[in-house]
C-alpha cells in the first residue's frame, strides 16, 4: 500500500491545483466523486429552465469535469448514469423517437438527479430537471441544427453532402468513428456526450461543470449515501470504504484498474476469503485522490507509450525531471548549444549547465522531500500492474538522474525544432546537436529499428529504467545489439544510422565506464580497436572528399564494407586501401594531408594488433566517430586547400 500512500499525500499537498486546466491537452487533477469526459454539446438555459440556445463544441474545449458515482465513473456500458452531464442515450427521453438504437437509461439518470435535488438544493440544477422532463432535448437540438436528421425525422448516421464545402464545424467532426456491419465508418449522433449552461442574471458562473457551489454539493450528497465503514489500510484509520477503484489512468479511454475485486464468478478471493474487503479495505475518499493524483501525474509529467506508462514525482508536488528524458527536453532550448559545430568545450558547458539545472530541482525540492518512480503496464484491456516502483529521497533522485547523463553521454544530432525559413515562409526542421545520454525509447528503437515491436520497445524501456535509478550496469546484450546495427551503415538510412551510431557510443561508452573514454579525438589512445575505428573514418573521408569533387552520389567503399571491417578487420582494410589508389590519384596532391594521417594511425599499431583478423568490439566506433568529427570540425589542419570540402553529404550528420 505504499504507492497508494504516497499518491494520497501528493493529492493532499496539491489541493491548490484541484480543477486547473480542463483543456484538451491536459487532464486536471479533479475532485473526489468526479471523473472528465469529452463532451460534443453544450445546452444553454435561461433563468426559467427554458432551452435558448446549444453549440457544437470545439475539440479544445471538449474535456469537462462532471459528477460521477463509483460505478458510472468505471462504467463501459450500461445502466450507470452520470448525475448530471451525460450522453444523449440518457438525457433525453425522446431518444429513441429520434433513432436510437440503444436501450433508454433516462429513468436512472432522472431518479438519480432528483435524489441529488432533493438531498441538496440547488437552482441550476432544478432548472436542469425541469428541463430534460419536458421530453425535447433531442428535438430543440434538431431545430437548433446541431444535430441532423433525414427521412422519418431519423437522425442520420453520415454527413450529407460535401465535407470540402462545409464551413462550420458540425457534429459530425467531433464524435469518434464506429464501423458498422457494413464495415463503413460512421459518426453516429446519437452517441453525443451534453453539458450544460444555464444562464441566471447576477451569477458570473453559468457552466455548470466549473460551478464549485455544484462540485461542492455533489461530494457532500454522494459522501452521504455511503454507508458502510471499514478500517482504511492506508490512512489506518475507519472510514467509508470504496466500493469500485477509479479507472481512466493513462488516457480517456483506459478502462484497466489497479485495484479491482469484482470477479465473484471467477478465483481472485475464493477459497480465501468470502468478501473481497476481507483481503484488504481502502477508503473510499483515500483511493479516489489516490488514483486521481495518478492521472493527473502521468497526463502532466510521465512517459507512455502503448500500455506502459512511467511516470516519476515529488510528493510535495514541485517540478522534477523526467528519468526518461533526454538531455535536448531536460534543458530549455536556449540552454543548448547554440553554434554549428559539437565541440568538447560545448560538451563541458553543457555539463556545467545540467548541473546547475539539477542544483534549481535541489534548492526547490530539498533533500529530504520523497520522490517515487512508477512504472504501470497491462496485459488485458481490464487489469493493469505496477512492474517497477521506486521511492527515493530528493539528493538521491537528482544525483542518479544526473550520473547517468554524464557516464552516458555523447554527441548527439537527430533531435528538432520546427523553425520557420526565411526565404519561403514555410515550417521546417533544424536539428540542434546536444551532448547526453540517449532517451529509453531512442535506445529501443537503436538496437532493434525504428519498427521495433511494442511489446519489445515496453521490454526494452523497463530494463534500462533500473540503470538510471538504480545504478545498474547496462544490459550486455543490449549494447551488442546497438553496435551490430550501427555498424551495418548500409542497412538504413543515412540519418538513422547517424542516430544509431551516436546512440552505440553512448552505451559502448557507459558499459566501460573504467576505459574514460573521450567524446574528441584520443591521439594518444593506441588500443586495437580504437585505431581501426580511425582507419575507416579516414579512408571513408578520403574517396568521400574525391567523390564529392566528381559529384557522384554513391556510398564510399568503406561504408558499403563496414559489417565486415568490424568482423574481420585487416583482411578488410586492405581490400578498403587498394580501392583509394584512384581517389588518391583523382585528388593529387591535395590529399597528402589524409595519407600521412592513415599512415600515422598504422604507426601507432603494434604489429600483432594490426595484423589479426580478430572481431572488432564497440570501441571502434569510438574511433570512427571521434575521427570523423575531428575532419569535420578541423577541415583547415587536414586539407591542403581551403576551397574543398572534405565532407560528403553521406558523412554529415543529419
Amino acid at each position: 500500500m505504499s504507492w497508494i500512500q504516497k499518491l494520497y499525500e501528493t493529492y493532499n499537498n496539491c489541493q491548490s491545483m484541484v480543477g486547473a486546466g480542463t483543456d484538451d491537452n491536459e487532464v486536471p487533477l479533479l475532485p473526489i466523486c468526479h471523473t472528465t469526459q469529452k463532451a460534443q454539446i453544450e445546452i444553454v438555459l435561461d433563468q426559467r429552465g427554458k432551452f435558448k440556445k446549444a453549440r457544437v463544441i470545439p475539440k479544445n474545449e471538449a474535456r469537462t469535469i462532471i459528477p460521477c458515482t463509483e460505478s458510472s465513473g468505471g462504467r463501459t456500458s450500461g445502466e450507470s448514469a452520470h448525475p448530471l452531464c451525460d450522453k444523449l442515450q440518457y438525457i433525453a427521453a425522446d431518444y429513441a423517437k429520434y433513432g436510437g438504437n440503444k436501450a433508454s437509461y433516462h429513468k436512472s439518470y432522472i431518479d438519480l438527479l432528483s435524489a441529488w435535488i432533493n438531498a441538496e438544493k440547488n437552482r441550476k440544477l432544478e432548472l436542469i430537471r425541469n428541463y430534460i422532463k419536458q421530453g425535447s432535448v433531442v428535438q430543440d437540438l434538431v431545430e437548433y441544427k446541431v444535430l441532423v436528421v433525414g427521412k422519418g425525422k431519423k437522425l442520420i448516421k453520415q454527413r450529407v453532402g460535401n465535407k470540402e464545402k462545409k464551413d462550420a464545424l458540425d457534429i459530425f467532426d467531433l464524435l469518434p468513428g464506429r464501423t458498422n456491419k457494413k464495415a463503413e465508418i460512421e459518426n453516429w449522433q446519437a452517441d453525443a456526450f451534453i453539458r450544460w449552461i444555464v444562464e441566471i442574471p447576477n451569477e458570473p458562473q453559468a457552466a455548470v461543470w466549473s460551478d464549485e457551489e455544484i462540485i461542492d454539493c455533489w461530494i457532500k450528497y454522494y459522501s452521504s449515501t455511503k454507508k458502510d465503514k471499514a478500517l482504511c489500510y492506508v490512512t489506518g484509520k475507519e472510514s467509508y470504504a470504496a466500493d469500485q477503484h477509479p479507472a481512466k489512468l493513462r488516457s480517456d479511454g483506459d478502462k484497466a484498474k489497479l485495484i479491482s475485486s469484482n470477479d465473484s464468478s471467477g478465483f481472485t478471493f475464493r477459497g480465501r476469503f468470502l468478501k473481497p474487503d476481507q483481503a484488504a479495505s481502502v477508503g473510499f475518499e483515500t483511493t479516489q485522490k489516490a488514483h486521481f493524483a495518478l492521472r493527473w501525474l502521468i497526463s502532466r509529467q510521465g512517459y507512455r507509450k502503448g500500455d506502459q506508462a512511467i511516470v516519476a514525482w515529488a510528493t510535495s508536488g514541485v517540478s522534477i525531471p523526467k528519468p526518461t528524458d533526454d538531455l535536448f527536453s531536460i534543458l530549455e532550448f536556449n540552454e543548448l548549444p547554440s553554434d554549428e559545430s559539437s565541440t568538447v568545450p560545448t560538451a563541458q558547458d553543457l555539463a556545467i549547465k545540467l548541473k546547475k539545472k539539477i542544483a534549481g530541482y535541489g534548492k526547490e525540492l530539498g533533500d529530504t522531500t520523497g520522490v517515487v518512480v512508477m512504472g504501470l503496464d497491462s496485459a488485458t484491456p481490464g487489469r493493469m500492474a505496477i512492474t517497477y516502483y521506486r521511492e527515493l529521497t530528493g539528493s538521491d533522485f537528482l544525483q542518479r538522474i544526473n550520473l547517468w547523463h554524464e557516464s552516458c553521454s555523447w554527441i548527439h544530432n537527430y533531435r528538432s525544432i520546427e523553425v520557420q525559413d526565411n526565404k519561403t515562409g514555410k515550417m521546417k526542421k533544424k536539428y540542434i546537436p546536444f551532448i547526453g545520454a540517449p532517451a529509453p525509447s531512442d535506445i529501443a528503437e537503436a538496437a532493434y529499428g525504428r519498427r521495433v515491436d511494442d511489446k519489445l520497445r515496453k521490454t526494452t524501456v523497463e530494463r534500462i529504467l533500473p540503470c538510471i535509478i538504480d545504478g545498474q550496469q547496462i544490459p550486455r546484450d543490449l549494447v551488442e545489439s546497438v553496435v551490430r546495427r550501427a555498424s551495418n551503415k548500409v542497412g538504413m538510412e543515412d540519418w538513422e544510422w547517424n542516430k544509431t551510431l551516436t546512440i552505440a557510443c553512448a552505451l559502448f561508452k557507459k558499459y566501460n565506464r573504467k576505459e574514460n573514454y573521450a567524446m574528441s579525438l584520443d591521439p594518444n589512445r593506441k588500443t586495437r580497436d580504437y585505431l581501426f575505428g580511425r582507419l575507416l573514418a579516414l579512408a571513408d573521408s578520403l574517396e568521400g572528399w574525391a567523390l564529392n569533387k566528381a559529384r557522384e552520389d554513391r556510398e564510399t567503399n568503406a561504408a558499403r564494407l563496414m559489417q565486415r571491417f568490424s568482423e574481420r578487420p585487416y583482411s578488410t582494410w586492405r581490400t578498403i586501401e587498394l580501392a583509394l589508389a584512384p581517389y588518391k590519384a583523382r585528388l593529387g596532391g591535395k590529399s597528402k594531408k589524409r595519407q600521412r594521417m592513415i599512415d600515422e594511425v598504422i604507426c601507432s599499431f603494434n604489429d600483432s594488433d594490426f595484423l589479426s583478423d580478430k572481431r572488432l568490439s564497440g570501441e571502434f566506433l569510438l574511433g570512427y566517430h571521434c575521427q570523423r568529427e575531428f575532419l569535420r570540425n578541423n577541415r583547415e589542419q587536414v586539407d591542403d586547400t581551403d576551397n574543398e570540402n572534405s565532407e560528403t553529404t553521406n558523412n554529415t550528420n543529419r
